[in-house]
């Protein structure tokens, strides 16, 4: 049955990708080239490549395949991804333009064939008008125009069999194709700085009115998302640890998707994981990237590492109780081999007058805490929406995107996380660590 469903999803994703390839081909090669051109089979044969590496990357990197061939294919792959993403969209807001501006010609030319063949009016036939005789001009006024624009102008407006000839079609093809490329390289050029760069720490005050003023101050350092992977290897894990390190942290808090491919995969990248330093330890929950993997195996790495992991389960810390619960798409994707969030097991039967802080992958967490007395959820999953527009969807999809906010009388903060999934590609999200300061009332 898994097979079938996959082979399924192989071929619904491969044909609509290979459409939408088509209707790239199209817009930047066809509308752009005169028929017979050698452009035309090379963009075909280009953007065919593109999208196999697209597409491979899409079902493969990560998954169980040697990590040699998820880097060949997942670095290609995933970039084209984001750049077809923003230049298919581009591509296809910018139709009303390209249809107004070729309507505009053809609406001229109609009105001067009208002109030039004589027409009809109401008082009776229009005279026709005797052509002037051409009128000589210097040698220097017959000199062609020179510069950009006067070539651009000659190019629509001589034939297109006359040498330099261009339709107009195809230059505002030609115009719209490049502008939009340029547009989406260099989105994504700057998405790719702004997701490999080191997580900046960012700062943040909550009230937790239960905490006792002893605790007045404490710091947890909130880490999500890093996935590490085929991607993210040692050295991007190394710089996040010294990282989280700075902070000088009480308290360490990854709120799941530590990592895409399964824990013995990339054991050596994440081994400087065992370098993280906090005064009451770091804690770790799985989110919906370590249950496609095989969450128990992760959870058995962190503790190699020297984190504590919380299934279900929750610890007593001198400041607060510290709660965790497994990812809720366990239960959304019907998981059978993986153990859901059980959030008695984690809450019950506690002492209400302590406060708690629960530690959840996914904010919407919160809609299952009625009765239990959460003061503060700690959470990711959303990536801040990591490449804009995709902002918009992640809040429907999530409820909350980022930040925080009060839902049900919960306090639930989301971090942007330190990684990203699929394309490595930040824009308009910038990766975080948040270093969270808990003030008591």
């Amino acid at each position: 049955m898994a097979l079938a469903w996959f082979v399924v999803r192989l071929l619904a994703v491969t044909i609509g990708f290979a459409a939408l390839h088509g209707y790239a081909w199209l817009r930047l090669c066809r509308d752009t080239t005169r028929p017979g051109s050698k452009w035309r089979p090379i963009g075909a044969v280009l953007l065919g490549l593109l999208a196999a590496f697209g597409l491979l990357a899409r079902f493969f990197a990560p998954s169980g395949a040697p990590m040699g061939f998820q880097q060949f294919v997942g670095w290609p792959g995933w970039i084209w991804f984001g750049v077809f993403m923003y230049l298919f969209g581009l591509l296809v807001v910018t139709e009303p333009l390209r249809w107004l501006l070729l309507r505009r010609r053809k609406t001229g030319e109609a009105a001067d064939s009208g002109a030039a063949t004589g027409g009809a009016s109401q008082d009776g036939p229009v005279r026709a008008v005797e052509p002037e005789e051409p009128r000589r001009t210097p040698a220097a006024e017959q000199a062609p125009a020179k510069g950009p624009l006067a070539l651009a102008r000659r190019a629509v407006a001589e034939p297109e069999g006359t040498p330099g000839g261009l339709s107009r079609r195809r230059v505002v093809s030609r115009a719209i194709g490049l502008g939009a490329s340029a547009i989406a390289v260099g989105t994504v050029g700057h998405g790719l700085y702004e997701a490999y760069r080191t997580p900046p720490l960012k700062p943040l005050t909550v009230a937790l009115p239960k905490l006792d003023r002893r605790y007045d101050g404490y710091r947890i350092a909130i880490v999500g998302d890093t996935h590490f992977s085929m991607l993210r290897g040692r050295g991007y894990c190394e710089r996040v640890v010294d990282r989280i390190n700075s902070a000088d942290a009480d308290l360490i808090a990854f709120v799941g998707d530590l990592a895409s491919n399964e824990a013995d995969q990339i054991r050596r990248e994440t081994e400087p994981l065992a370098d993280l330093a906090a005064r009451d330890g770091a804690y770790f929950v799985a989110g919906n990237a370590e249950h496609y993997v095989g969450a128990d195996a992760w959870y058995d790495r962190v503790a190699e590492l020297g984190m504590t992991g919380l299934p279900n389960t929750r610890v007593e810390l001198p400041a607060f109780d510290l709660a965790g619960v497994n990812d809720l798409i366990v239960e959304q994707r019907g998981l059978d081999t993986e153990t859901g969030p059980d959030f008695e097991a984690a809450l019950g039967d506690r002492d209400p007058a302590r406060p708690v802080v629960l530690l959840a992958h996914q904010p919407s967490a919160v809609d299952r805490l009625a009765g239990y007395g959460v003061d503060l959820q700690l959470s990711g999953h959303t990536h801040g929406g990591q490449m804009w527009p995709v902002h918009y969807l992640s809040r429907l999809r999530s409820g909350q995107l980022t930040g925080l906010e009060t839902h049900h009388g919960t306090q639930v903060y989301v971090t942007n996380g330190a990684g990203t999934n699929g394309p490595p590609i930040r824009v308009g999200a910038d990766a975080d660590i948040t270093v969270m300061t808990l003030r008591s009332a």
